[in-house]
């Protein structure tokens, strides 16, 4: 039976406390209190009340009862809409869909259900309560799942890298002279957005690759007005110089052109317009611009051989596939189009619970519903999520074209099923290699607890070192390494505060204090690591350790990591291991499991310190002398250095010029026109610009 419904684009929550009359028998029994609460548009938050779901019934103290469960299935709804599990204390832990809210919930405590046979014993330890929310169509199911998602952020829903951490290239042909951006978030603003790139070396790739023969410029807006000559990019032949040279907009624009279908995956389309514009330039004897284009097509041709032809359609797909052992998953998604596979990404997650469908489809939510995102003609899939139809519909909308959902496809010309077999496979080889990798971590981690006497294989190294410039700006950086992988969450960098920091060992006590004390306070995210290596020799380890026993912290071990070196008969002396309490190195397997761990963690360490040191070095080198001068301020130095190009140019300037900056004024221009000419003018206080 259903739940009772508000009107069409309405959803109702039943409730628990309410008396149970003839139009609400088919409610969940187990909700707070009944309310309407408009189903959001996407990307908009989910208005709600939150007050805790049944605190007062003793029943919610303890894990549910298996009478109570059953009488509670029996009673939920056939509607589509949301179901929400809490936890004992009342805090949402899961949000899915359905098409039938009784029928989708009854499997997950169905036995007999392979697909569910790792999440029902997750249900059995934290299962408290059950919410359900009526909605009146699917596709509202899947945006109300997704505003409830990101509300409560509940523990047990697939959290893919958040919308900043993937990379998408923009381009904005409105402007007169476009150029490629790289942005984390797009944006609805008339700009064509292609992507999401996985990292930031697959999206620099490809932009060198565009700069290389497609010749955009790669100066912002404020640098492209302000310069009056051409660049190094134009000297070295990656830019035509349209700041200052007579570059005609209308080849400007067909780069443009060739450049969107690039990114776009035209390959076909953008070969035969440029051989048919080489054909034309070579027969104006145009020898030079025939040559840029013959260029242009090899590049493209290069290209286009590394990747795999799929099928012979010109519809553009995007290809899941999935491989799970145990609670071991990985998905891979594959990007076809007009034929070629263009891209292979791989989500990998170490304990997955949730059924299958369930992965797919929040895989798919957490894909497609940020602003921007590249939605394609048609989605394959290996199996069929809960309210397909509805996701279905809510691409067409995002999309603003028909989008297709194709669930395991029968083989035929112009099919998605080879694509779906390469995308299997491709799950399965990732799924290998990250067991492998898991393996050899592990076998390293082993091996370094029995080299170093540890009670038990350290699962969280951290490493520091410290860097300078000539004795200057010196940093510290600690890294970390999580079954032998690097955790950028877990990276930190220091600017040494203290006065000599030239000094190492006084950078190195710094640092360790500071990372220390924290750790010890117990502070959230600076929890102590298993084992803790220092970057030097015992002079560094002592350091570390005369820390910890100041701090009072008695049970990290630590140990230090001496660079390779020569001694004074030339004999190249491989890394060596120091621990507190003994005089010679601990032996180690040159090459072995356990020194490379060390290693790696050594090597990361330096090139975050490095990393960090050439940061505070850039951004000390680009403040100008109108930096931190009293009375003037950042937003005004700033203006300045945009109007007169440089600190040089403001010198120039006459007084009533730098007044009439916007947001300088008088009395900053006063501040600035004095500081820089010093003694050669003293302006009255009654003066105006």
């Amino acid at each position: 039976m259903r739940g009772r419904e508000g009107p069409r684009g309405w959803a109702r929550r039943t409730s628990r406390n309410e008396p149970e009359g003839e139009h609400d028998r088919g409610r969940a029994d187990g909700v707070h209190r009944a309310q309407d609460a408009r189903v959001p548009r996407a990307g908009s938050t989910l208005s709600r009340d939150r007050s805790t779901v049944g605190t007062g019934d003793r029943r919610l103290r303890g894990l549910m009862r298996e009478e109570e469960l059953r009488a509670r299935l029996d009673t939920l709804p056939t509607s589509p809409g949301c179901y929400l599990f809490k936890n004992k204390k009342g805090v949402v832990v899961y949000v899915g869909k359905a098409r039938s809210l009784r029928q989708r919930v009854r499997q997950y405590f169905q036995a007999n259900s392979s697909d569910y046979r790792y999440f029902i014993p997750l249900l059995d330890r934290v299962l408290g309560d059950i919410e359900t929310v009526v909605t009146a169509t699917e596709k509202e199911a899947v945006l109300l799942e997704n505003s409830l998602i990101k509300q409560h952020r509940p523990r047990y829903n697939v959290r893919l890298l958040d919308d900043k951490d993937y990379l998408s290239v923009r381009l904005d042909k409105r402007v007169p002279w476009p150029r490629l951006e790289i942005v984390r978030r797009p944006r609805v603003d008339g700009a064509v957005y292609f992507g999401p790139y996985p990292s930031s070396t697959e999206a620099r790739r490809t932009l060198k690759t565009i700069n290389r023969h497609f010749q955009l410029r790669t100066c912002d807006n404020e640098e492209f007005a302000s310069r009056t000559r051409p660049c190094l990019e134009y000297q070295i032949k990656r830019c035509s110089g349209p700041c200052v040279l007579p570059v005609p907009p209308e080849e400007y624009a067909a780069q443009v052109e060739y450049v969107e279908m690039f990114l776009g995956g035209r390959t076909g389309e953008l070969v035969g317009s440029l051989e048919r514009e080489m054909r034309a330039a070579s027969a104006a004897m145009e020898f030079e611009r025939a040559a840029r284009l013959r260029d242009q097509i090899n590049a493209v041709a290069s290209v286009t051989e590394t990747q795999r032809v799929a099928v012979v359609s010109d519809l553009d797909r995007d290809v899941v596939g999935i491989y799970r052992e145990g609670d071991g998953v990985v998905l891979t998604l594959l990007l076809v189009r007009n034929g070629f596979v263009r891209d292979t990404q791989s989500l990998v997650f170490g304990r997955a619970e949730l059924p299958d469908d369930e992965l797919v489809a929040q895989v798919l939510s957490g894909r497609y519903g940020s602003e921007g995102a590249t939605i394609p003609d048609e989605v394959v899939l290996p199996l069929e999520p809960e309210g397909s139809a509805g996701i279905a519909e809510w691409l067409t909308e995002q999309r603003g074209k028909a989008v297709r959902i194709v669930v395991k496809p029968e083989p035929g010309e112009g099919s998605g099923a080879p694509l779906l077999a390469m995308a299997m496979e491709n799950a399965r080889h990732a799924f290998r290699e990250k067991r492998m990798a898991v393996a050899s971590a592990g076998g390293q981690a082993e091996a370094l607890a029995r080299a170093l006497d540890l009670e038990e294989p350290p699962r969280t190294i951290e490493c520091v070192d410290i860097s300078h410039h000539a004795g200057a700006e010196t940093v510290g950086a600690v890294v970390c390494l999580l079954d032998g992988v690097a955790y950028k969450p877990g990276y930190k960098g220091f600017h040494v505060r203290s006065e000599n920091t030239g000094d190492d060992y006084k950078a190195m006590y710094e640092v360790l204090s500071r990372r220390f004390r924290r750790g010890k306070n117990r502070e959230k995210g600076w929890e102590l690591p298993d084992l803790f290596v220092v970057d030097g020799g015992r002079g560094q380890l002592n350091i570390a350790v005369t820390v910890l026993q100041e701090l009072g912290i008695s049970d990290m071990p630590v140990c230090s990591l001496a660079k390779e070196r020569e001694n004074v008969l030339g004999e190249k002396v491989v890394d060596r291991v120091y621990q507190p309490g003994r005089k010679n190195p601990v032996t180690i397997r040159d090459n072995g499991p356990a020194l490379v761990l060390l290693a790696r963690a050594r090597d990361e360490a330096h090139r975050f310190a490095n990393k960090t040191r050439e940061a505070l070095h850039h951004k000390k080198r680009l403040r100008s002398e109108l930096d931190g001068l009293p009375g003037l301020g950042p937003v005004a130095a700033r203006a300045l250095l945009r109007k007169f190009g440089s600190v040089a140019g403001v010198a120039e300037a006459t007084y009533a010029e730098i007044a009439a900056v916007p947001k300088v004024g008088p009395m900053r221009a006063r501040a600035a026109y004095e500081h820089l000419h010093p003694g050669v003018l003293q302006l009255p206080e009654h003066e105006d610009p």
